[in-house]
């Protein structure tokens, strides 16, 4: 339930950052929102780290405690937090310009005072679901947030079919995970 909270945080922090901005020019809101916006930007950094990284490690150190290579009690051990902030900068690094542009264009467009207000509730979003221990993804919170944004502005604005395509992509992506880790359990099976 908290997750699907992103859409209408989105469209109700635009609504109150236009409502409080209505009397500045569109070039001092502008410049305003760039540097906010790094802001907005480092707290959902932040929040993806305490969700999409926390969900890794405590998949990986489970295994590690089923196994029993953790000894009698559980615990995430260094390496593995390590190992995970890794794999995430380094998605991020080789991946992240596509995943940008994709959301900052392609759904809806965006200038600074809207990426601001649909990182922020998107930020907002992923701390609230830390603190209650919901796993929500990142790519998730985001597209929702924009669409909140872009709607806000106009339903015209949003390229839904977009929106669509990366709906269809989540739906796929939780079976096509759950077969290709049946597939490799059956061949450690058989191979053991």
């Amino acid at each position: 339930m908290v997750a699907a909270a992103w859409f209408p945080l989105a469209l109700l922090l635009w609504l109150v950052v236009s409502w409080l901005f209505v009397r500045s020019t569109p070039f001092a809101v502008d410049q305003k929102f760039r540097v906010l916006q790094l802001g907005s930007a480092a707290l959902y950094s932040i929040g993806h780290g305490a969700n999409d990284a926390q969900k890794t490690m405590g998949i990986i150190a489970g295994l590690l405690y089923a196994e029993g290579l953790l000894g009698q009690s559980f615990y995430v051990p260094l390496w593995v937090v390590l190992s995970c902030q890794v794999a995430m900068a380094l998605g991020t690094l080789i991946g992240g310009w596509r995943i940008v542009k994709t959301m900052g264009t392609r759904i809806t467009r965006l200038k600074p005072v809207q990426g601001f207000c649909a990182e922020t509730a998107g930020a907002a979003t992923l701390y609230l679901a830390a603190w209650f221990g919901v796993p929500v993804s990142t790519t998730h919170t985001i597209p929702g947030a924009i669409t909140g944004v872009g709607a806000a502005r106009r339903v015209s604005a949003v390229r839904w079919g977009i929106a669509g395509s990366i709906v269809i992509a989540w739906m796929i992506t939780l079976p096509a995970a759950g077969f290709i880790g049946a597939l490799f359990y059956e061949v450690a099976k058989a191979i053991s």
